[in-house]
């Protein structure tokens, strides 16, 4: 049977993430450049 995407998830309280989680998504916002060059943007992990 088809799954429906159209219901809401039942909400979880516990939504903590995992320090190493949250360290990882700060070191690759760090690493990130966004060079905007005329109407062009450009993306580079700087690692």
């Amino acid at each position: 049977m088809a799954k429906l995407y159209s219901e809401c998830p039942q909400k979880k309280d516990n939504l903590n993430p995992k320090k190493e989680t949250i360290e990882f998504l700060l070191n690759y916002s760090k690493a990130l450049s966004v060079i905007h060059y005329n109407n062009l943007k450009f993306e580079a992990l700087q690692n």
